[in-house]
């Protein structure tokens, strides 16, 4: 194989894997949305909550890793605080997780607890608090999910709570008391399943990224684009599908370069 041709398979390949790029192709909107709210809400100095929804592959933590990346300046005065709920052993040790994060001494039970709420209350910098797959805390009574909605609402409260999950309806199935409480129910964002021209664009753009000639052709990619749209509109299942493809490319290229007759005319 070529070193070149081995290099442009290699590039196109790592271009393809779901990392978190400098854009994000077809979510401008909820981009922009986000921003907005860490804005009024951190850097205004105004506890409140967001839920964000969206099915897998919709873009949901890659554009708020972006926005933090990119405001990381902005909330440099404030205390940034991410768990991923699915890493957790049970909906209640969020609790002993965010202690350790904001370094509070170990405490059991409902102390635990108090002694959360006692720090999220006193004087200090913004805490932003995001919960990926928050739907892994959801139990009986649903005393965990009530508990960290209603924080941001306490008195004197320096607490803004970012929630992602799958479902457009947990705040309605989960969250319907905080409807009647003062605060009312968190701010809502939902991400639509990805669209085939958006599909398109993001794979255009990942592999525009190698040089040379390209490697799938638009073809191939607006095929790929169609299909996954019609079935979940999941750009990290068309990325995964794109990279199969220039595998199979490679393997192939290999295979001939290496029964390519040699000068003599022989294998």
């Amino acid at each position: 194989l070529p070193s070149h041709a081995g290099t442009c398979y290699q590039q196109a390949k790592q271009v393809l894997h779901a990392a978190v790029p400098d854009r994000l192709q077809g979510r401008e909107r909820e981009t922009g949305m986000l921003r907005q709210f860490l804005r009024e809400h951190v850097l205004a100095r105004r506890p409140g909550s967001l839920y964000v929804s969206g099915a897998p592959g919709t873009g949901k933590t890659a554009c708020l890793s972006r926005v933090l990346l990119d405001c990381k300046d902005e909330l440099a005065g404030s205390r940034t605080v991410v768990l991923n709920c699915m890493a957790l052993g049970s909906p209640h040790s969020v609790f002993p997780a965010l202690a350790q994060q904001l370094g509070l001494p170990a405490a059991t039970g409902r102390e635990r607890v108090r002694s959360l709420e006692k720090h999220l209350t006193a004087r200090g910098p913004m805490v932003l608090l995001v919960l990926d797959e928050l739907d892994q805390l959801e139990s009986k009574g649903q005393d965990v999910l009530y508990t960290l909605f209603e924080w941001p609402w306490l008195p004197n409260s320096r607490l803004v709570l970012v929630g992602l999950a799958n479902a457009l309806d947990l705040t309605d199935r989960s969250l319907a008391r905080l409807g009647a409480l003062p605060c009312g129910s968190p701010r809502l964002l939902h991400f639509p399943p990805y669209t085939k021209e958006q599909l398109t664009c993001i794979l255009q753009e990942r592999l525009g990224q190698v040089a040379g000639e390209p490697v799938l052709d638009v073809a191939a990619l607006q095929f790929c684009a169609r299909k996954v749209s019609a079935v979940s509109g999941d750009a990290r299942k068309a990325l995964d599908v794109c990279r199969r493809a220039v595998e199979v490319v490679e393997l192939e290229v290999r295979g001939q370069t290496l029964l390519k007759p040699l000068p003599g005319g022989e294998l």
